[in-house]
């Protein structure tokens, strides 16, 4: 048990020491992920503003998503996967790089979900069953964006599987560091972060909402002014985007290529 934890340990200080070189490399991401906020914000307006009916406007929103996702996906890449310094041209290069597969994926999640609050709208325990299930897709699905750009396949039901497979073997290693930063919050605020109808980590407001909430709650509790609360959230919530993706990055890597076993053994032979 002490060498689990110790192993453990190790490998978040691994991955953050990886994730501050991404974020020096890779700076470029935190003011893209703050346009991209802004401009889907609009897109969202937009369709209110001409009065687009509930179906239409969430199409018109749904592709601004895929889009954005895509592009945050691409940029993710190298920022985890390259040691090469981001410049604006690769802000362009990739932005429908994953287009197609975030669309896929969200997809097959979307329907079952919607066609289970469908058939659940009649049956007294219909709101827990639905909770429930999004707490389990949540939970099983939470890696599908790392996978989106470092799986081993692009087959959209193989990432999923893969995704289920890779909980089942690291979820503690996994789930950990969220645990971590959720547990002076309380339960509730945990529950409430994962209730989001989501599309398994593909949905960029969703993305942008956990940094964002775990702000909030701080700023509360340090008991800050709501202006100055607001002015710390506008300008560290893209930061705390940004370094929580590319933390599950590395994070993802690390797990991905090495057991429990393949971990402990490097640590004993690194003396550490």
């Amino acid at each position: 048990m002490s060498e689990f934890i110790h192993t453990t340990l190790q490998l978040y200080r691994d991955a953050g020491l990886e994730t501050w070189r991404s974020l020096t490399r890779s700076w470029l991401l935190v003011p893209a992920v703050l346009i991209m906020a802004v401009g889907l914000f609009g897109v969202a307006v937009v369709t209110q503003l001409f009065g687009m009916d509930r179906l239409l406007g969430g199409f018109v929103l749904g592709v601004a998503n895929v889009l954005v996702v895509g592009a945050l996906l691409g940029w993710l890449e190298q920022a985890v996967l390259s040691s090469r310094r981001m410049v604006l041209k690769d802000l362009w290069s990739v932005v429908d790089h994953y287009f197609w597969d975030v669309l896929t994926i969200g997809f097959l999640v979307w329907v079952p979900l919607q066609l289970l609050e469908l058939g659940m709208q009649a049956t007294p325990y219909g709101p827990l069953i639905i909770s429930a299930t999004h707490l389990l897709v949540f939970l099983v699905f939470n890696p599908v964006p790392e996978l989106v750009y470092q799986g081993r396949t692009r087959a959209s039901l193989e990432t999923l599987k893969d995704s289920y497979e890779f909980v089942l073997e690291n979820w503690i290693e996994w789930f950990l560091p969220l645990a971590v930063v959720c547990a002076p919050l309380g339960v509730f605020f945990f529950f409430a972060i994962t209730s989001y109808p989501g599309r398994v980590g593909l949905d960029f407001f969703q993305l942008l909402g956990l940094p964002f909430a775990v702000l909030s709650q701080w700023f509360h509790y340090l008991g800050l002014s709501s202006q100055l609360a607001t002015i710390l959230l506008l300008l560290l919530t893209p930061l705390g985007m940004v370094l929580m993706m590319l933390f599950r990055g590395h994070l993802y890597k690390a797990l991905s290529g090495s057991s429990h076993r393949q971990r402990a053994f490097l640590r004993r032979a690194a003396g550490r």
